[in-house]
């Protein structure tokens, strides 16, 4: 779909030419057989496992790669049905994308991770912890976890999907550019990210945006039950006495004048925040 478009030759020569970043490709099977694809680089514990949002691929994280495989394991991976990993999936929950990490996690035999998810990425790196007992010393959301007790109503979902439904292309492109930046964002940034989101096939969209609906947000993170932490940006408000009701430990970090993609938006200021939150997790493991 993407292609690693992202990246760009820059990107990959920076990570070939880094002592200790070398970057490797690699391709695994979720647990319904779809085949999974993955870049590993770096060395070091933990392992930071990066998870991407809706519509996104692992490209997403290109300002965080070369930062963080200074010092740790890295791996971006491409959940099914998005970058380079195969389409096939009957149906897309957040289960079963959380197995899709819990399976690159195990690949690679890793035995300390941190995983981190952005957007929807949140709760799949929370659904993949149970799944990897005595692995995973935290999850870390990226501007996710906001309103995790709110239930929207049946009629509001609906008036959400039925733009994807009717033209996904335009109803995407118009969702992202309306809801996700902040008025003074990068043009530039804006239209690249709504072009490149709506590119995703639209049964992979529409379907696990519909699965994400259905979802209790919640009990995937009563069941996580390893410490939780986020970088939110401010755009969004995030009940954060909600999210300790169902976490073992919580804690978040907010960066403002940001949107939705703020490691894209602000990678340096971002690259800090997280940096920071991965130290309090290893100290306090």
């Amino acid at each position: 779909m993407k292609q690693l478009k992202l990246f760009g030759l820059t990107t990959l020569l920076i990570l070939l030419i880094i002592p200790g970043t070398l970057l490797h490709g690699g391709e695994t099977e979720s647990a319904d057989g779809v085949a999974i694809k993955y870049e590993a680089s770096g060395k070091g514990e933990p392992a930071l496992v990066f998870v991407h949002g809706w519509c996104c691929d692992r490209t997403y994280w290109e300002k965080q790669v070369p930062y963080f495989a200074k010092h740790y394991n890295v791996v971006a991976l491409d959940l099914a049905g998005h970058g380079e990993s195969a389409l096939g999936r009957k149906t897309y929950t957040l289960q079963a994308f959380g197995e899709d990490a819990a399976a690159v996690v195990k690949a690679l035999d890793l035995k300390k991770v941190i995983l981190i998810g952005h957007s929807m990425g949140g709760p799949i790196a929370a659904a993949a912890a149970p799944l990897l007992p005595g692995r995973v010393i935290g999850v870390v959301g990226i501007d996710t976890f906001n309103n995790i007790e709110f239930k929207l109503p049946e009629e509001q979902k609906n008036m959400f999907l039925a733009p994807l439904r009717e033209d996904f292309v335009k109803g995407t492109q118009s969702f992202i550019k309306m809801y996700m930046f902040t008025a003074d964002a990068d043009p530039v940034l804006k239209e690249k990210i709504a072009l490149d989101m709506s590119s995703a096939p639209p049964e992979v969209g529409i379907g696990a945006m519909e699965e994400m609906f259905k979802d209790d947000i919640a009990a995937i993170l009563d069941n996580a039950k390893v410490p939780v932490r986020c970088v939110n940006a401010d755009q969004f408000p995030t009940n954060v006495e909600a999210v300790k009701r169902h976490t073992t430990s919580f804690d978040i970090k907010i960066l403002p004048k940001t949107g939705h993609f703020l490691m894209l938006e602000k990678p340096a200021e971002f690259n800090k925040l997280l940096h920071d939150t991965v130290k309090e997790l290893v100290k306090g493991e």
